[in-house]
């Protein structure tokens, strides 16, 4: 017979206790019953809130995750049957359109008009659209106004729709269509040893250990609230005859808007309190130390996948099979190589956790000045948001240091012969097998960031898809890409580079904290943003739009990226990460501010300040 339960004893899922201790089953059925019946009917109101009055809310921009509130113009097209899936819609650029040289002036009626109608809009994007894979976009152009989530009601929109398409054709663009799509602008903050050098020719496991280098892309934070991080842009020389070295970020990096006011800082007199910087902030050091773990764990996997492997060919033995000895021979080199990048990986982790767990032990430097933010800054309309983070000397490895290079170079590899590779073992990680002169090569790409550093032949084949436009293409050597000089306001408008469909586009990549090294295409036409929340008065300013390279590699930029410097493909400076749009926890459109703007506004205050030179 079982015991009594007592008041504290544990009841089976889907029961509860009342006062006496007595399990109530049917109370708690049905207490379980009508709560999952209320989520069940949120769900679906919140499924049919936009599709209630206007049917093709989730199908017009499906794959990145923005309902649609209103779209002018006819149906796009949508599969039919009950089989049917949704067709996944991309988002493409807009270049050399008649809009392009009065764009700015309509923009500015576009937003005026919303504002007269009190519309909550975040951005202002002039895109295209074409479903993924066709070369051709089924939508030339059409202007996708984000509108903050649960602001904008259906027959609201209709209206504000109007007077956009008014102001379109007053201007002489009645077909340019318009769209209301729910979607907020984010501005992206996610006593020790040296930063550890980098060197891709001779690390073992260069992934692993780029993170706690100076490779740009290096995730930053104030050492008083490292949970407020960012990402390094581009290392600058304060003067000829000045030894100083500082880092461009963001001003929202620097000083985050939650802790500090918007004041503006520069750090004038040697007695003056540091504002300490860190390199890796909490979520950075967590991410890399993890990836670490993993990876040793996917090794010594494996490790016992192939020994296994070895045991069942049996100890070798005179006149055996030569296929069974050259089999052998093949996993006992793949067992060697994995414990050896063990080795290598363990070092790396024993270093980081022995002198670089604690924040103050990551210090690198301190904010020497930090920009008000400011917004639609004349002439350009810009925003104004960067900073420099002085370095303290100590803490950089000259000797090693790279300067200003972004690495987009292969992950760690294992030598797999072709014999192999059915036999791959595939566990927590994803193993790349990029084929390599008469073997695969393993590559272990390591999983903490969102991006996909690419193989020698996958980067030409991204950054320079058509042959026509390889003239005087080398790969980066060592998978460093150096930046070096400025896309100038034309190139932006008017690129001459030549995409996967074979048009015209201006192809970027950048490396950030959260999502690594990603790949975009930067649009020709300006953006407009809008940000509330901040200091009390609303942001409008604008900006120049990054779109993700294709749907296959995901977005370009998230949460914590901000400060990420976006170089062209040869390594010419476009701009620098601010922030992005998409519902709150995705980022389908990045923002960038320019560079050739950027570096007018730091001459001005810095006028002896310059790139820090390239070094060979």
């Amino acid at each position: 017979m079982s015991s009594p339960r007592s008041p504290r004893s544990p009841v089976p899922h889907g029961h509860y206790q009342d006062s006496s201790g007595e399990t109530n089953v049917t109370t708690a059925t049905a207490a379980t019953t009508a709560s999952s019946t209320e989520g069940l009917s949120l769900a679906l109101s919140e499924m049919t809130r936009l599709t209630d009055k206007y049917p093709n809310a989730y199908s017009d921009f499906h794959g990145s995750g923005t309902p649609c509130v209103f779209k002018t113009g006819l149906d796009w097209h949508v599969p039919k049957g009950p089989q049917a899936q949704r067709i996944v819609r991309e988002a493409r650029p807009i270049y050399r359109h008649a809009i392009g040289s009065t764009w700015l002036s309509i923009g500015k009626l576009i937003y005026q008009g919303l504002d007269s109608v009190g519309v909550k809009w975040t951005s202002i994007n002039p895109l295209a659209y074409a479903d993924v894979g066709k070369a051709e976009p089924f939508c030339p152009f059409i202007l996708s106004i984000g509108v903050k989530p649960h602001s904008l009601f259906y027959d609201a929109a209709v209206t504000a729709a109007a007077i956009v398409k008014k102001i379109l054709a007053e201007a002489g663009f009645p077909t340019i269509e318009v769209a209301f799509v729910e979607s907020v602008v984010t501005r992206s903050v996610a006593a020790g040893p040296k930063l550890l050098s980098f060197d891709p020719l001779l690390d073992g496991v260069p992934d692993l250990r780029k993170p706690f280098t100076t490779t740009l892309g290096l995730s930053i934070a104030p050492l008083k609230y490292p949970h407020f991080e960012g990402t390094a842009a581009l290392y600058f020389r304060l003067g000829k005859d000045d030894k100083r070295t500082a880092i461009l970020t963001c001003a929202h990096v620097a000083r985050p808007p939650p802790i500090y006011a918007n004041m503006g800082m520069t750090h004038k007199k040697d007695s003056q309190a540091h504002e300490k910087f860190v390199a890796l902030g909490n979520m950075g050091y967590t991410n890399a130390v993890n990836a670490m773990i993993d990876t040793i764990s996917n090794l010594v996997d494996s490790i016992a996948i192939w020994n296994d492997s070895i045991a069942r060919l049996g100890k070798p033995v005179e006149g055996e099979n030569s296929k069974v000895t050259k089999r052998r021979k093949e996993y006992l080199e793949l067992v060697a190589q994995a414990t050896e990048k063990i080795e290598e990986v363990k070092a790396i982790h024993n270093d980081v956790t022995k002198h670089r767990t604690i924040p103050d032990q990551r210090v690198l430097g301190f904010v020497l000045h930090c920009e008000k933010i400011e917004v639609s800054v004349e002439p350009h309309n810009f925003t104004k948001d960067w900073a420099l983070i002085e370095l303290y000397e100590e803490k950089i490895d000259w000797s090693t240091f790279k300067g200003n290079k972004v690495y987009v170079g292969t992950s760690f590899s294992i030598s797999l012969p072709l014999s192999l590779l059915p036999l791959v073992f595939i566990s927590r990680y994803i193993f790349y097998l990029p084929y390599s002169c008469f073997q695969f090569q393993l590559t272990i790409s390591p999983l903490f960031s969102a991006g996909d550093n690419l193989s020698i032949t996958d980067f030409g084949n991204t950054m320079f898809p058509q042959p026509i436009d390889r003239a005087n293409y080398q790969y980066p050597r060592d998978g460093l890409l150096q930046a070096y000089g400025v896309v100038k306001d034309a190139e932006i408008r008017n690129p001459q580079q030549l995409d996967v469909h074979n048009e015209k586009c201006l192809l970027v990549v950048k490396n950030g904290l959260t999502t690594g090294t990603t790949f975009g295409r930067a649009n020709g036409l300006e953006s407009f943003t809008r940000v509330y929340p901040d200091y009390g008065i609303q942001h409008t300013s604008i900006e120049i739009a990054v779109l993700p390279y294709d749907k296959t590699r995901g977005k370009f930029s998230h949460a914590g990226d901000s400060g990420s410097i976006v170089l062209a493909r040869d390594g010419r400076i476009v701009g620098m990460l601010t922030g992005g749009a998409g519902l709150t926890d995705e980022s389908d459109i990045t923002y960038l501010t320019p560079y050739w703007w950027l570096e007018q506004q730091i001459k001005v205050k810095y006028p002896s300040c310059f790139l820090y030179e390239v070094i060979q």
